[in-house]
């Protein structure tokens, strides 16, 4: 046997200490740099900027106006958005050092349509999500081509919001300006190539197009054909961790960053909401209950449901994700405080409900009709079930409730898919009741995790900009680390049983009243 001699032993001794000062320091130097998450929202934009252990250095938010040309038309002007990200930016990190930014990336409102021309340069304002104006081109898409092979070759059917048909619109009122277009691009990507000079998309926001083949992470070939377009049009396709390119020089010069800054594509809004609430991976749930409420269904495998009553896009961790809509969630809850009530103590009015499980009284929350699952746009609110010794109480308490039945028709859509739920996170202003919470918990017999940031799409951006720079191996990676639960509110076996009758009950309502909705407009 030949012994190490002592030099050698020592020798090896220092070489791993030396590789272990060496690995401390690269950590040191990564946790030090520097994301920005970009937040292109409806009215505002949101910046945040994190570093490389998740910590949340600073919010900043920018306004910009909103335009509405004609009743149910709704349009931004581009250049406004550039303008109050860069203001915004130069905000974010004015106290910071500049020198550590090491990644951008961004969350953005969807469906938007930016049209560009030869020279790049926008050819009229963005028509936005909640634009009303193409009616005719989604019920030429949804009959006309057919609800079945819009299915076939997106995964989807048709919304006015949607992109396609807004395309269609141009081209059948603005032909002039059909002619021009050179470059099709969505709110976010327009920024993303206005600081990296790269026409980029990502398969998320793609997905909300109604031009993007979901399951194969693709343009359809048939939707170009049929919207009139070419594929050379459309912008390149990322995966949302995917760096597009680097800040261009003249950028870089100006917000006094790094031009070897990454900028990453991103995802659409709801997608990067869900990366920052860690609703990624197979299984996991976040429900949204803002002005209006979604339930995101995160899952390693493409599926659609037959009626599309869900949409099905890609999701920002390189997977699915199932997604349904109510038009009015939190905001009807406000509007029975606020306009019927009349009061502004929505805690002080939940106090008094206590027969959970027991009330008679239903509501049906469709007071700007509603998207999932049911899709009808003449849907009404309606309360239920009356009686002379029906309480304020009662009546407030089948609002919450009526919400979360809603929340649940869309829940059931995505198990009968053969997804397991068994709990979901939870945002948004209605977040903030514990009584809300607990009702979701029981009628939708989940756990509801409460997180400790909420602070959505711009974080999500953030998040993506970390992966890219290979901070976190990956999006799930990132959002077990710094995604923190704080809460857990457990569903109780008697309030699941009570509230499952009601939910019987309340799934019997639309479908009686579906009918008389259209001749009371």
């Amino acid at each position: 046997m030949i012994k190490m001699c002592t030099r050698t032993r020592c020798t090896q001794k220092q070489d791993k200490q030396i590789r272990k000062q060496v690995i401390q320091k690269v950590k040191q130097r990564r946790n030090k740099m520097l994301y920005i998450g970009v937040d292109l929202g409806t009215s505002a934009v949101k910046l945040l900027l994190m570093d490389g252990t998740g910590k949340i250095l600073n919010i900043v938010s920018k306004e910009y106006p909103l335009y509405f040309p004609h009743p149910g038309w709704s349009e931004q002007n581009p250049e406004d958005w550039y303008t109050q990200v860069m203001a915004g930016i130069e905000e974010l990190i004015k106290d910071a050092d500049k020198s550590q930014v090491a990644g951008i990336s961004f969350g953005g409102q969807m469906h938007g349509l930016v049209i560009l021309d030869d020279k790049d340069q926008v050819i009229r304002p963005a028509i936005l999500w909640n634009d009303g104006r193409t009616t005719e081109e989604c019920d030429y898409l949804n009959n006309v081509i057919g609800k079945d092979k819009l299915s076939e070759y997106t995964a989807n059917i048709s919304f006015t919001g949607f992109t396609a048909p807004k395309i269609l619109w141009v081209k059948n009122k603005e032909p002039e300006n059909f002619a021009r277009i050179k470059k099709i691009m969505l709110p976010k990507d327009y920024i993303a190539y206005k600081l990296s000079g790269v026409h980029c998309t990502d398969v998320s926001d793609a997905s909300g197009m109604l031009i993007f083949d979901v399951k194969n992470r693709c343009w359809s070939k048939e939707m170009c054909e049929i919207c009139g377009i070419h594929e050379d049009q459309l912008a390149k396709v990322y995966e949302s961790y995917e760096t597009v390119g680097t800040v261009l020089p003249e950028i870089a010069a100006k917000l006094g960053i790094p031009e070897s800054c990454k900028v990453v594509a991103g995802a659409g809004d709801n997608a990067a909401a869900a990366v920052g609430t860690g609703t990624v991976g197979d299984g996991n749930c976040n429900i949204s209950l803002g002005t209006s409420g979604t339930i995101f269904i995160s899952s390693e495998k493409f599926g659609v449901d037959k009626f599309n009553a869900l949409h099905a896009f890609a999701h920002a961790d390189g997977h699915y994700h199932l997604m349904g809509c109510m038009l009015s969630a939190a905001s009807c809850n406000k509007w029975w405080m606020d306009e019927i009530i009349g009061t502004k103590d929505y805690a002080a009015e939940q106090k008094t409900i206590e027969k959970l499980g027991e009330n008679h009284v239903y509501f049906l929350p469709y007071l700007m009709g509603e998207r999932s699952p049911i899709n009808d746009p003449q849907a009404r609110g309606t309360f239920i079930g009356l009686t002379m010794d029906s309480t304020r109480a009662d009546m407030t308490q089948a609002v919450l409730e009526g919400v979360a039945f809603a929340l649940r028709d869309s829940f059931e859509v995505a198990k009968a898919l053969g997804i397991k739920i068994e709990r979901t996170k939870i945002c948004g202003g209605g977040a903030k009741s514990p009584l809300w919470k607990k009702m979701i918990a029981n009628i939708l017999n989940v756990k509801v995790d409460v997180i400790e940031s909420e602070e959505g799409p711009a974080l999500g951006g953030a998040m993506l900009a970390a992966v890219a720079n290979g901070e976190f191996a990956s999006v799930e990676d990132a959002a077990a680390k710094i995604v923190k639960i704080i809460d857990t509110v457990e569903p109780d076996p008697e309030l699941v049983e009570k509230y499952e009758a009601r939910y019987q009950q309340f799934k019997q309502i639309y479908p009686a009243c579906k009918e008389l909705f259209p001749k009371l407009q």
